[in-house]
């Protein structure tokens, strides 16, 4: 199955069992001025997770585009991505533990085909300080089907700060975990707003063997390592508290929140550690092999960054979000520029967004018609801003060569970001990867000059008032 037809039978496998489809929600919350993207298929249903009723029911179902900005910085690996799909699926307080992961389990093994054997779970070890108990249902649920499937189901239990140590190098198929196994917009239990809701979660996890452990990420490998032998699936909150001023209390009603990565469900379909090769990212990266005459196996980074980026900003452009130095403008602006950087690696320095586009929107023509509809619109949006830049990448790669023999102070990321148009974080990027040597203080330091070029822009503006 490709990354289509998984859409599809997801789709479908929810519906016939009494999911309404809704529809995708713009990258750009429109009631939410707490965050600049929608970075989880949950953000639109929050009312509703709160105890509102929805107007299409209380299952659904949906295939949401998602914007997460804070791994533009881990893109190159073999599988993270600033924008993906998320497979979500919800009930608004009808059924929980018992039939969601049952059901997930059946999607992955009997509709997509995986190998039981490499599923490995993760559940919530409980947070005694705050009330919430050990999540050893889930736990159960799973060791059932676990067993019916004549696998064996161990269990351990690593808390919250533990690195696997007691799993050796294949692990234990349910593992507990602290933080890691509770789920929350803000991240963690104790950074929760007041009416925030929350709740703990069960992980899923597809089983790489061939890949070797990297002791960097600890001495053993587990479920939540970040070594890339297990690469996370899918999420089933368990959605039942909510934030208050003493602590926690329970919602209204229970609800399941679940989300799953698309192109990670379609890799591990071709058993693949790398999602890059999914069908709704190899495409891309098969165009610029042919437009630049480099291998995917010979500049894997450069590519991945390329389409991973150019991606995200045909989406955020069709949503309507234009180039700026602001919110959403601005990590669109930052994904054009980062991809036109890493397009200098592959030796190409003329425009070609243009040439790219028409594949990234083929890709979705089924799905999001919106993005073949908008083709010129958006072309038109990338291209300025991609030519903008390539007027002046040249000249601001020359003058950081130029301070190369010396420590980069903040000072000269201002000059950089403000003469020649670079993003600050590219920068610092581009120096990093040239082994070129930065102010431990760069930050305060940039955000000095910031400052001052403000306060001179706002006594100008007053004088000619």
């Amino acid at each position: 199955m490709d990354a289509g037809d998984i859409r599809s039978a997801y789709l479908k496998f929810y519906a016939a069992r009494g999911h309404t489809p809704i529809g995708r929600a713009s990258l750009v919350p429109r009631s939410d001025p707490t965050t600049l993207f929608n970075g989880s298929g949950m953000q639109q249903l929050l009312p509703y997770l709160l105890g509102a009723e929805h107007p299409d029911g209380n299952r659904l179902v949906d295939s949401q585009p998602c914007v997460r900005v804070q791994d533009i910085e881990e893109v190159g690996d073999n599988r993270h991505t600033t924008f993906f799909e998320m497979l979500g699926n919800w009930s608004l307080g009808d059924y929980f533990k018992a039939e969601q992961i049952p059901w997930f389990w059946e999607f992955l093994t009997e509709v997509v085909g995986l190998d039981p054997s490499r599923i490995y779970v993760s559940c919530f070890a409980g947070d005694e300080s705050n009330g919430i108990p050990k999540d050893t249902e889930s736990a159960a649920i799973w060791q059932a089907l676990f067993e019916a499937a004549e696998i064996n189901a161990e269990r351990v239990d690593l808390g919250t700060e533990h690195d696997g140590g007691e799993l050796g190098n294949h692990g234990a198929r349910i593992a507990f975990y602290g933080g890691k196994n509770w789920w929350c917009r803000a991240g963690a239990a104790e950074a929760m707003p007041v009416g925030e809701p929350g709740g703990p979660d069960s992980e899923v996890f597809y089983l790489y063997p061939d890949v070797v452990h990297d002791g960097a990420y600890g001495k053993f490998c587990h479920q939540n390592c970040d070594c890339g032998r297990y690469i996370e699936l899918g999420n089933s909150v368990f959605m039942q508290y909510v934030r208050t001023e003493g602590g926690f209390a329970t919602l209204p009603r229970k609800n399941v929140d679940y989300g799953g990565g698309l192109e990670r469900i379609a890799a591990a379909a071709i058993d693949s550690p790398d999602v890059f090769r999914s069908s709704l990212l190899w495409p891309i990266v098969e165009q610029l092999s042919t437009l630049t005459g480099k291998s995917y196996d010979t500049h894997t980074t450069a590519m991945r960054v390329l389409a991973d980026h150019l991606r995200g900003a045909v989406f955020l452009a069709v949503d309507g979000v234009l180039p700026s130095n602001k919110e959403q403008g601005y990590v669109l602006r930052r994904l054009v520029r980062r991809a036109t950087r890493f397009a200098f690696e592959l030796g190409v320095e003329e425009n070609f967004l243009h040439k790219v586009v028409p594949t990234i929107a083929d890709l979705y023509r089924d799905a999001y018609p919106e993005l073949a509809d908008r083709h010129d619109e958006v072309v038109a949006v990338l291209v300025k801003e991609e030519k903008a830049f390539r007027q002046t990448l040249r000249r601001g790669l020359r003058e950081l060569v130029r301070m190369s023999d010396r420590l980069v102070t903040g000072d000269d990321l201002f000059v950089l970001y403000d003469t020649y148009g670079f993003p600050v974080e590219l920068s610092v990027e581009e120096a990093r990867s040239s082994d070129i040597a930065l102010s431990e203080h760069w930050r305060p330091e940039f955000e000095r000059c910031m400052r001052v070029q403000r306060e001179r822009s706002r006594a100008a503006n007053k004088m000619h008032l």
